[in-house]
């Protein structure tokens, strides 16, 4: 099957579900997606006892699919310029010593604690992972994607601090994630160069240098759309923009997400009031909502799928539902250490940690990052458990942390009337 005739399965598959969502079950968009191609992927695979050949031919379709390389190489930028085109840069500035803390200290903490966790489980049930394994885990789980619950902190009429702080850090730790991942990955295949120094240098390069990128990339758009007033020139711009600068970022091996995120909030802000008319805003602003809720569609209808190309060993499945309270865990001391130290300086609720930690949803860039683990790792034995742990705690986050987080981010408003 070629690459056209997936795109059309994926999108026919995305429409189908998302109508009977709208007429029936009412939930937010991305996670009834991923819930009901779950529902889809598991009834193929209940299909099978009955021999009925459908789940072989869905199973061919989705190991036909590249998931990692699709999000890692193509989604994921689009995704993130289209996120910090809408996100105030003020409401961030106000906020950005939370937000650096948490997307920077509190992704590589995670990444320890989450190892840790990891390490002393599969000594305990065999799973044959090694401490670098383990710290693989904890680094492609700990970047958080609350894309959802973004949504519905707006809804509900959350702080604008709150929603500042989770959109800020799941902008940024996703780029910190991904560099973090890479640099364990280079440790673990052995890479001989790879030493504090050269670590050191490699988060430098790759950080800095995305968003360095990133602000010149978006500068020269902004230069652009303030020469010239035609919404279709300007809208064809920003689409170069994103897809030209993450294709350069990757060439230069630097950030490609951090790039899209320092170009977004550059657009999106100064670019926004300073370089286009009020026609322009109208039709950029659709153009991205309707880039965002495709792709967004698309994607979590893919990891609904993924379930079909799992190892569901009873053995994986059960570390990986044993690994859910860890995650959980971790993510509370990450947040909620940092919390502890910036409340001295800055105004936080008695609930900010509580809601930090169960919106702090796990997604699609995890299961990328798990996908993308080479197959030879630790002699072949490494990849598939962490792949199905990965897997269990990212269905776990996305259906009920998503489902849940509206009643407690509203029960927490009604306790506590204060900032978060």
């Amino acid at each position: 099957m070629d690459l056209l005739d997936i795109l059309a399965v994926l999108i026919v598959l995305a429409a189908a579900l998302a109508y009977l969502n709208c007429r029936f079950l009412r939930l937010p968009r991305t996670i009834a997606l991923m819930l009901m191609s779950l529902a889809v992927s598991i009834a193929l695979i209940v299909l099978r006892t009955v021999h009925v050949p459908f789940e072989a031919w869905a199973e061919r379709l989705v190991r036909g699919i590249p998931f990692d390389r699709i999000l890692l190489d193509g989604l994921l930028g689009l995704l993130l310029f289209a996120g910090a085109l809408h996100v105030d840069l003020g409401d961030l500035l106000a906020n950005k010593w939370s937000i650096a803390t948490f997307a920077t200290v509190g992704v590589v903490a995670s990444t320890f604690v989450v190892g840790g966790f990891l390490w002393a489980l599969s000594g305990v049930m065999g799973l044959g992972l090694g401490w670098i394994h383990c710290l693989l885990f904890g680094a492609l789980i700990s970047p958080t994607d609350p894309i959802s619950v973004l949504a519905i902190l707006r809804r509900v009429g959350a702080p604008k601090s709150l929603r500042a702080r989770m959109a800020g850090e799941s902008l940024f730790n996703d780029g910190i994630g991904v560099v973090v991942f890479v640099t364990v990955l280079r440790i673990a295949a052995g890479a001989a160069d790879v030493g504090p120094g050269q670590v050191t240098y490699l988060l430098a390069v790759e950080t800095l240098g995305g968003v360095a990128l990133g602000l010149a990339l978006g500068y020269a758009a902004y230069r652009i759309l303030k020469s010239v007033d035609e919404y279709h020139v300007e809208v064809l711009v920003t689409l170069a923009l994103v897809l030209g600068g993450y294709a350069l970022a990757r060439a230069i091996h630097t950030s490609g997400p951090l790039a899209m995120v320092a170009a977004g909030l550059l657009i999106g802000n100064p670019g926004r009031r300073l370089a286009m008319s009020a026609r322009t805003r109208e039709h950029l602003d659709l153009f991205w909502e309707l880039i965002d809720e495709i792709l967004n569609a698309v994607l979590f209808v893919l990891i609904g799928l993924e379930v079909l190309v799992l190892t569901l060993s009873a053995n994986y499945l059960l570390a990986g539902l044993i690994a859910i309270p860890l995650v959980l865990l971790a993510r509370l001391v990450t947040v909620g250490v940092p919390v502890a130290i910036l409340h001295r300086t800055r105004p936080f609720s008695r609930h900010a940690v509580r809601i930090l930690t169960w919106g702090g949803l796990r997604g699609g860039i995890s299961v990328a990052l798990a996908l993308s683990l080479p197959r030879a790792l630790g002699g072949g034995h490494v990849r598939e458990p962490i792949l199905t742990i990965t897997y269990v705690v990212v269905a776990f986050s996305i259906v009920v942390q998503g489902l849940t987080i509206k009643k407690l981010v509203r029960a927490s408003l009604r306790a506590d009337s204060g900032d978060v």
